[in-house]
């Protein structure tokens, strides 16, 4: 897989005044270049790897770098810290529904949820930007506390336990758990890939 090496910009996400041209302006010219040698071609309906991936919205964790996806072969969710909520096994469970639809019997993919060292969610462990966090989303401040990723090689083996025993997901679906580590780029696994009993 093949990308344009970028230049970074000295607050590249805070001044487009100069050139009045947005992030996503920006984007755009990247989109025209893809669809001009149409890469969108090689999309399929399933993914190839037989792979969904639970993963952080932090820019440094993108799994199309990191795991060297090409377009097509895993679907992805982002969210903050990569985990498992409720939102997260409700969309497992609408995938794994629409799975079974293509697939009689047999397994149908695999779910691999990825934490990641230096998380930005360290900060709901901070007292004050917890409180003004939780009082902003009119959330309880303890289950955002929960939220946050200290150590990730716990929080990813609970979140996969907690996606691969929720009822609404199949057990047809395998679930795993996983750390990346921003210093080495390594992927280690914690908990290896398991089905829930039936």
């Amino acid at each position: 897989m093949t990308r344009r090496a970028r230049t970074p910009t000295v607050g590249a996400m805070t001044n487009t005044t100069a050139t009045n041209a947005t992030g996503f302006d920006n984007a755009l010219s990247g989109n025209r270049r893809f669809a001009t040698a149409r890469g969108h071609e090689a999309a399929v309906a399933f993914p190839r790897l037989g792979l969904l991936v639970v993963t952080c919205v932090d820019h440094r964790v993108d799994p199309a770098h990191f795991l060297e996806l090409d377009l097509g072969d895993a679907l992805v969710i982002r969210n903050n810290g990569g985990r498992v909520t409720p939102e997260v096994i409700e969309t497992v469970a609408f995938v794994g529904q629409l799975a079974e639809t293509l697939i009689a019997d047999g397994p149908l993919f695999e779910v691999a949820v990825i934490h990641h060292t230096q998380c930005g969610s360290r900060v709901l462990a901070d007292h004050d930007f917890r409180h003004r966090y939780a009082d902003r989303i009119g959330a309880d401040e303890a289950e955002v506390f929960e939220l946050a990723v200290l150590d990730p090689a716990a929080t990813v083996a609970a979140d996969a336990e907690r996606l691969r025993l929720a009822e609404s997901v199949s057990p047809r679906i395998a679930v795993s758990g996983h750390v990346y580590d921003l210093t080495t780029g390594l992927v280690e696994t914690v908990a290896p890939a398991a089905n829930r009993s039936r």
